[in-house]
């Protein structure tokens, strides 16, 4: 068996596992919950704080890398927006949705394990930064657009933008980011004890994530609107990676930077995208339905996509 292909069936296997707990009724919905906040409270930062704090990041600002994944959200988005509001016929609030669901990669729950073990820890670095700008960008565009297309949701423009620089400031993973950039700036060694206690909460970050993900898919589930779902998952697994693929050839990306960024296109709707549905009061069945596909086909498509990139890149 292959590697890539053993860790493919390893990533989603753990998900598989997560499911089946909730689905029998072996774990509840709250053990789920319970596991997701802590692997994003805690373990999650703190492995981004040990990568920020000791990667090289020897190509500097990753302008190419960031503008090679945002062409392809951009046509994503609006591309899933599109076929929710003119093909079927929802309005401009559930087109937003529509659009976010089909742009929203779940970089960091399922994204870090895959990325680590696919492409290693130099493939890690390359999506740390990718996090670093991420969930703030895509949080600010889900806003404005509401603001745009939905009415304005129930937030006034004013409380919508001082409610995301707030949770953006007191995000973990945006603090572990920083924290761990600020360290490396010292160039001041990490000592022994603080370095075996962020290692050993940060090695279990991954499947703990994996786990939670099959969980809450179960709380979530399948609830109607499934012509829109299944168009929107499509765009997420299929045009987003294949628009990232273009980008990257064209900007000249290195193989590794492209295959990570493709990778990541490729990657299911994450819950951010239910949560903003939810915040702005609209189109959750949706969203939860777009989360719940995706993952579903997602290892049907992640293997062919990562089969395309060695046939590229070797």
């Amino acid at each position: 068996m292959s590697l890539l292909l053993e860790t493919v069936l390893f990533v989603f296997g753990l998900i598989a596992l997560g499911y089946l707990a909730g689905l029998t009724g072996y774990l509840s919905i709250s053990v789920g919950e319970a596991l997701a906040q802590f692997a994003v409270r805690v373990a999650l930062p703190l492995l981004l704080f040990r990568t920020m704090g000791s990667a090289d990041f020897h190509e500097g600002v990753p302008w190419a890398i960031w503008c090679a994944y945002f062409i392809a959200v951009i046509v994503a988005w609006t591309m899933g927006h599109l076929l929710v509001t003119r093909i079927f016929g929802r309005d401009g609030a559930a087109g937003v949705v529509g659009g976010v669901s089909s742009a929203f990669s779940n970089l960091l729950l399922i994204g870090i394990p895959f990325t680590q073990g696919v492409f290693g820890q130099k493939g890690f670095e390359t999506l740390s930064l990718l996090l670093a700008v991420h969930l703030p960008t895509m949080l600010m565009a889900s806003i404005i657009l509401f603001q745009l297309f939905g009415g304005g949701g129930t937030l006034r423009p004013a409380e919508a933008i001082r409610q995301f620089l707030t949770r953006t400031a007191r995000n973990p993973l945006i603090v572990g980011i920083l924290l761990g950039l600020c360290w490396r700036a010292t160039g001041v060694a990490m000592p022994v004890v603080p370095t075996r206690l962020i290692d050993s909460l940060a090695s279990i970050a991954s499947p703990l994530a994996l786990f939670a993900v099959g969980l809450s898919l179960r709380q979530y589930g399948i609830s109607g609107h499934l012509g829109p779902a299944l168009a929107s998952t499509a765009v997420k697994l299929v045009v987003m990676p294949g628009v990232a693929l273009a980008a990257s050839l064209w900007l000249g990306l290195s193989p590794l930077a492209a295959q990570v960024i493709v990778a990541g296109a490729a990657l299911p709707a994450g819950v951010n995208s239910y949560l903003i549905a939810t915040q702005f009061g609209t189109g959750q069945a949706l969203a939860s339905n777009v989360m719940t596909f995706s993952t579903g086909f997602a290892i049907i498509s992640i293997s062919g996509w990562l089969f395309a990139l060695q046939m590229i890149y070797g």
